[in-house]
């Protein structure tokens, strides 16, 4: 065995000392957050420790660091999201050993599952326990208009593998509501196979209402149109559309970002009176953007004041109170639009145990409260968090997203929180039962969530089976981002 040096024991030293003033960094900043975010209950305590560690170890730039633990074949700290302390704690008794402490003790080898456990349990409590064989990603189907009056479409679902029934509120009604979920649980219970239902409040979801408009006309670039607060005889504007907030129209700034459908077409505000706001596209698809009631659309440069909860929610969560498993919580943002939610599903339905809520995160406001959102309503329900990656993609920039995704599934592994993966999921494929290639991609970029979301289509049921076996197959070679390194056949 070759012996080390003299500058190998120096170097190893230096590494140990800045590895350990890491780690006592980590340790007074977390503390310094817990304090920050106030003593959490017993249920999310684990919860924020773990998640203020992360918090604080990710304020540093560790690029240079991890080279220089990889070149010494020692972790780079790359997996260390579910149990930060436990892992900075590992690799200072490895650099102990190495520098002469031969004696120095590991921490117990239980702790090298700490935080997968606690979330594996986590999702349990949301989902049900997995079926044996199935994967360890969930999968979530979105319920159309028929599942209420074809209860064969829900076997058929249930059959292929769907793990939870997401109804919208947006749509349907409470009698139909109803009828699906008898549909599910009936299935469920034939086939012996747990299949939890989320009922999702549409939340303060900002849309075109009325619009004033030659016929067929649509929004180009270089197009001016108005938002008014108000549709009247005397709008003179060629081009006027109204909100159904129309309270938003005040809020807006000269320059603020408007954008319409989903993005298909970006505006800026240019010019501002009381009740209107003058917008131009700068940017559209070749053939422009009908305007029309219903159309989505977003202000991503402005934090309006919205109600958390409109009084259609208020209305939806007598019903959603008494039969809905999990709640899809859209639009939340503040952890005082948690606490109002938990207080009126509690005053609804006192006796039954905590409904899970789905927090779905479309916002950048809800992206930087993300840590004290989880930990309001971890404090009281078990907590899941969505990627609602549609208005999220609109509302940060669509670059933006592709890292935002990435670190929304890093900041929930270190509060041990299952995410849901969401918005068009193999969209081609439930529409026209045939996938993308992107779509292949992207539904395997899902398994480092804990469940993921199908709209609904046509091929909904095929969709269901195909992507199972998407996940099946990447289930062999990553839990989340540990890779596998099972026998590959394809070379041999």
């Amino acid at each position: 065995m070759a012996t080390k040096t003299g500058k190998d024991l120096e170097d190893l030293g230096a590494l140990l000392a800045e590895v350990q003033a890491l780690r006592e960094d980590v340790e007074k900043k977390g503390e310094d957050l817990r304090r920050e975010w106030g003593k959490p209950s017993e249920l999310a305590a684990s919860r924020a420790i773990n998640l203020s560690h992360y918090i604080a170890l990710r304020c540093h730039d560790l690029n240079e660091l991890q080279i220089k633990l990889a070149a010494r074949g020692l972790s780079s700290l790359g997996r260390s999201e579910g149990k930060v302390a436990a892992t900075l704690d590992a690799l200072i008794v490895t650099l102990r050993r190495l520098t002469g402490e031969s004696n120095v003790p590991y921490p117990g080898a239980g702790l090298a599952r700490a935080g997968k456990s606690e979330l594996e349990a986590e999702a349990d409590r949301l989902f049900g326990k997995r079926p044996k064989g199935a994967p360890r990603v969930r999968v979530m189907a979105t319920l159309p208009p028929e599942a209420a009056t074809h209860p064969e479409l829900i076997d058929n679902l249930i059959s292929a593998g769907m793990d939870c029934a997401r109804i919208n509120c947006a749509h349907d009604d409470a009698e139909a509501w109803g009828r699906m979920i008898g549909h599910v649980r009936e299935a469920s219970a034939r086939h012996e196979r747990p299949c939890k239902i989320l009922m999702d409040l549409g939340g303060p979801k900002c849309r075109i209402q009325r619009v004033k408009a030659p016929p067929k006309t649509r929004l180009q670039r270089g197009d001016r149109a108005a938002i008014v607060d108000e549709i009247v005889d005397k709008t003179r504007d060629p081009i006027a559309f109204t909100l159904n907030f129309p309270e938003l129209v005040d809020q807006l700034a000269i320059g603020a970002e408007v954008f319409v459908d989903d993005g298909k077409a970006a505006a800026r505000v240019v010019s501002k009176t009381p009740g209107r706001a003058e917008i131009e596209v700068y940017a559209s698809r070749d053939k422009g953007v009908r305007l029309k009631s219903g159309k989505g659309v977003n202000f991503p440069s402005t934090e309006l004041e919205l109600p958390p909860l409109t009084s259609k929610d208020f209305r939806d969560l007598d019903f959603v109170a008494e039969h809905a498993d999990l709640v899809g919580f859209s639009f939340v943002q503040r952890v005082e639009d948690v606490e109002l939610l938990q207080d009126h599903l509690v005053a609804r339905a006192p006796k039954r145990e905590p409904h899970g809520i789905v927090l779905k995160i479309e916002t950048p406001l809800a992206v930087r409260n993300l840590p004290r959102l989880i930990l309001q309503s971890a404090a009281h329900n078990p907590t899941a968090v969505m990627i609602a990656r549609g208005d999220l993609a609109v509302e940060l920039g669509f670059a933006r997203l592709t890292e935002m995704q990435e670190e929304i599934l890093w900041l929930c592994e270190a509060a041990h929180t299952p995410v849901v993966w969401a918005t068009q999921v193999l969209d081609n494929y439930v529409r026209d039962g045939v996938a993308s290639r992107a779509e292949m991609t992207d539904a395997a970029t899902a398994q480092g969530a804990e469940c993921v979301m199908l709209n609904k289509g046509p091929y909904l049921a095929e969709g269901v089976a195909f992507l199972r076996d998407v996940l099946a197959r990447m289930d062999r070679h990553f839990s989340k981002k540990f890779v596998r390194f099972g026998s590959l056949k394809a070379w041999s």
